[in-house]
């Protein structure tokens, strides 16, 4: 049969249709108007956002929370700039993304055209893979690549230049099958010795971290856990991997870690890390194990074999994504005893009294210990929490407890400006969960317009914005690098709460303690989203040290 003519734009929305596509999150532009034509009448649900950064964060959003490529429209030029935070925190996250961009008509290459951008350059560093289409009988074969490439191995993101006359021209081209997500399992012979080395010890601990994770691989990775009754931490913001309340959870590795959980893994004798790739932030500036052979014996399972042996050499290295291996865990069994059972148990204990907020007290009105007390007593365990990067997000890692896969919505990747356009993307394609999203002063501002997008589709996120008045995270280097010598890192805010009202959302101040409870349930009865604008107290730095003591530590050791 004799495939039909049709434009670029309706071959590429024809695909994407049919790789099973169901959301988009876009900012519109003219370069690629053949592609929203073709939209028009697809069965594709599109999120208009307010700025190409915000958008991109809202399909990466989508990636973590699904498995699938979260899919992103940009225009040409300063709207893929705009977008590139989005893709770098899908590559340092490992999430599947597909970042499609509008370009200049192919005739008008090489002579810096309005807006023109070599974008295989500009963005190959930061993407798996960037390319741009030439001709529109082409575009069945590189969108399948582009998903194959996106959630194959380790998952990243995709970038696809769009030339506008390669959109509008025609072209009779036969339709890709859809793409598969190529799996890898792990073989008996690695298996039979992770037990071999299982039995063997006498402390191990798991680890986990990265992507390619379900519900069902964590349910089986709890089964396991179990079994042996091993101590489980998460690495960095992958705190939803494990539940929080299961007697095997002994923390995360993230900033301000248990200085308890630090001691275990470096006098553990086994470390199973599964998923993840220890980078920086959970190595602790890669200094919690040895670099190239660590002294603990290392199972290293990782689904992209360029990641085993890259950085660590693994005794025993397992070329298999986290779904697979989770799936072959079941026939692992325990040796008659485990000598690191009571371990656990303390391990688990220490765990708890580190992140019970009812023990903290900190300078100021407003006391974060209390809030995070009732919003634990308060909120629903599948509560969906959102944050970018700041100090202010220690209240979210340490505190709240995790006990559910796909709840957790936080850039590994350090990224300022995450959680809001986050907290979108999930209420658009989750909107009965309920979603939370951490702010600080800095870091709202950076992507808040994206309220408006909430305000606009009616998502009833609930933003808590804790307002230092400064680049808190900065501030606190500042103090122990150069104590006493503050540049560059006050702020002067708006008022958050008129911000939220001015958009068509809920907005209220907070203060003190005793107002943060009413407020919150006035918002969450508002049914619209809502900012919560709390007042921090500058001196509340960390949940343990205020700014003047990170000071005076610094002075002193200058002496």
């Amino acid at each position: 049969m004799t495939a039909p003519s049709r434009t670029g734009g309706q071959i590429l929305v024809d695909q994407l249709t049919l790789h099973g596509v169901d959301h988009i999150f876009c900012v519109p532009g003219e370069s690629y108007l053949a592609a929203l034509d073709a939209l028009h009448d697809a069965n594709i649900a599109i999120t208009v956002c307010r700025q190409e950064g915000g958008a991109a964060m809202m399909a990466e959003a989508y990636g973590k929370l699904t498995g699938r490529p979260g899919i992103c429209f940009v225009t040409r030029g300063p709207g893929a700039t705009n977008a590139s935070p989005g893709i770098h925190i899908a590559k340092q996250d490992s999430t599947p993304m597909i970042l499609f961009v509008g370009q200049i008509e192919r005739g008008m290459r090489e002579r810096e055209a309005f807006q023109e951008l070599d974008y295989r350059a500009a963005f190959g560093p930061l993407a798996k893979w960037a390319t741009e289409v030439d001709d529109p009988a082409r575009f069945p074969e590189i969108v399948s690549r582009a998903f194959h490439v996106a959630t194959s191995g380790r998952p990243g993101p995709v970038v696809i230049a769009l030339p506008e006359d390669v959109l509008t021209e025609m072209a009779a081209v036969a339709d890709a099958p859809r793409y598969q997500v190529i799996e890898t399992h792990p073989g008996l012979t690695q298996m039979a010795e992770l037990q071999k080395l299982l039995h063997g010890a006498k402390n191990p601990i798991a680890l986990l971290g990265g992507s390619r994770w379900s519900e069902l691989a964590v349910q089986r990775f709890v089964r396991f856990a179990e079994r042996f009754e091993l101590p489980v931490a998460c690495t960095f913001r992958r705190q939803m991997l494990f539940p929080a309340d299961h007697a095997s959870h002994i923390g995360d590795l993230g900033l301000g870690v248990n200085p308890k959980l630090l001691a275990r893994i470096k006098e553990a004798d086994l470390v199973l890390l599964v998923g993840g790739r220890l980078s920086e932030v959970p190595s602790q500036a890669y200094t919690l194990l040895d670099i190239p052979v660590p002294q603990q014996t290392m199972v290293h399972v990782h689904p992209d074999p360029s990641e085993l042996g890259r950085v660590y050499a693994p005794h025993l290295a397992i070329n298999a994504s986290p779904i697979a291996f989770t799936a072959a865990l079941e026939a692992v069994h325990p040796p008659a005893s485990l000598p690191w059972s009571e371990g656990t148990k303390t391990a688990h204990a220490d765990y708890l009294a580190w992140s019970d907020p009812t023990a903290i007290r900190h300078a100021g009105a407003l006391q974060m210990g209390e809030v995070m007390t009732y919003l634990r007593k308060t909120l629903p365990s599948d509560t969906i929490f959102c944050n970018g990067a700041g100090n202010f997000a220690t209240w979210v890692h340490r505190f709240w407890p995790f006990k559910h896969y796909g709840t957790q919505l936080a850039p590994t990747s350090g990224s300022m400006g995450y959680g809001v356009p986050a907290g979108v993307g999930a209420m658009r394609i989750r909107p009965d969960s309920p979603v939370v999203v951490f702010a600080g002063d800095g870091d709202f501002l950076m992507n808040g317009q994206e309220f408006a997008t909430a305000v606009q589709y009616d998502l009833p996120i609930l933003v808590i914005l804790l307002d230092n008045g400064m680049y808190g995270t900065i501030r606190m280097h500042q103090e122990r690098e150069y104590p006493g010598r503050v540049s560059a890192t006050m702020l002067r805010n708006p008022d958050f709460a008129a911000y939220a009202n001015a958009f068509g959302g809920y907005g209220e101040r907070v203060t003190t303690t005793e107002e943060f409870a009413p407020a919150l349930q006035r918002a969450l009865t508002s049914s619209k989203p809502a900012i919560l604008h709390c007042i921090i107290d500058p001196e509340a730095i960390t949940p343990t040290m205020s700014l003047s003591q990170i000071r005076e530590k610094a002075l002193a050791g200058k002496k």
